[in-house]
């Protein structure tokens, strides 16, 4: 897929998403903002880039490790998510919409960065991964979280299903960053030591099939292709990816999804 393309698939793509993602996906996603934040070990003072900020989730998490001392730069693709992120009034958040792959921001300017859930969808997450060791200074830390393997991802029938009645382009690789030892490759290839790796095996849970096909649906990667569904199409959609995650739909209504998280953290050579 051109580049090109795939980043605005991503801008606009998450312009759809911004105002579904933060209620649909805050509770489910908090194990890998948990470990993200326990792996960077931020410290108060610190000035912190974090990329793919999305609505906040972890921004507001990061403004509270550094405190009023620190800094914190969150950017995103998405112009509607950043306008989020400003709407939490954040007084040492300062924001900006960039191309992870071309950061406008000066060499060794950050104590740390942190990516967490959007390096997936960078085509090049290598060239993202040295952006972020360009800016930080030497000895600083970089944390980046993905998804893991798709096998382990019981919600990953999304993609199929929808590029089957609106061709989406997602992110042809989503998975791959996900793959056993891919992570720490592309950090190794980013010259970028490695120091931590963790995976994660958790369950995604919602209480209700509404609320779990607004936030897979219309909160997600896929919010672009669904806002051009017929009214059939999106019935034909939500039917069949319910009867994809029907092994984890229990008596009560609710769902609990298996999903894999892999988070590495790596210091930028002094």
């Amino acid at each position: 897929m051109d580049p090109r393309l795939q980043l605005r698939v991503q801008r606009y793509g998450w312009d759809a998403a911004a105002t579904a993602y933060g209620d649909g996906w805050s509770a489910q996603l908090r194990p890998a903002h948990d470990m993200a934040m326990q792996l960077a070990e931020l410290k108060p003072s610190e000035d912190v880039l974090e990329i793919a900020c999305g609505s906040g989730l972890v921004t507001q998490r990061i403004s509270e490790a550094v405190g009023p001392s620190g800094s914190v730069f969150a950017t995103d693709i998405s112009g509607e998510m950043v306008s989020l992120v400003d709407g939490l009034g954040l007084g040492n958040v300062t924001t900006g919409r960039m191309d992870a792959e071309k950061l406008d921001i000066e060499d060794n300017s950050y104590d740390a960065a942190l990516c967490v859930l959007g390096l997936m969808y960078a085509p090049d997450p290598r060239a993202a991964l040295r952006e972020m060791a360009r800016v930080i200074r030497p000895g600083g830390r970089v944390t980046a979280t993905v998804w893991g393997e798709r096998r382990n991802c019981g919600w990953a029938e999304i993609f199929p299903i929808v590029d089957s009645v609106v061709q989406s382009e997602v992110c042809p690789m989503f998975f791959a960053t996900g793959a056993p030892g891919a992570l720490v490759a592309d950090f190794e290839a980013a010259s970028i030591l490695i120091e931590e790796e963790e995976r994660q095996s958790i369950h995604l849970t919602w209480p209700d099939q509404d609320r779990f096909l607004h936030a897979a649906i219309d909160g997600g990667a896929v919010a672009l292709a669904a806002k051009r569904f017929s009214k059939e199409a999106r019935q034909s959609v939500e039917e069949r990816y319910l009867a994809s995650v029907e092994p984890y739909h229990d008596a009560t209504g609710a769902y609990a999804i298996p999903g894999e998280f892999v988070t590495v953290r790596g210091t930028v050579a002094a």
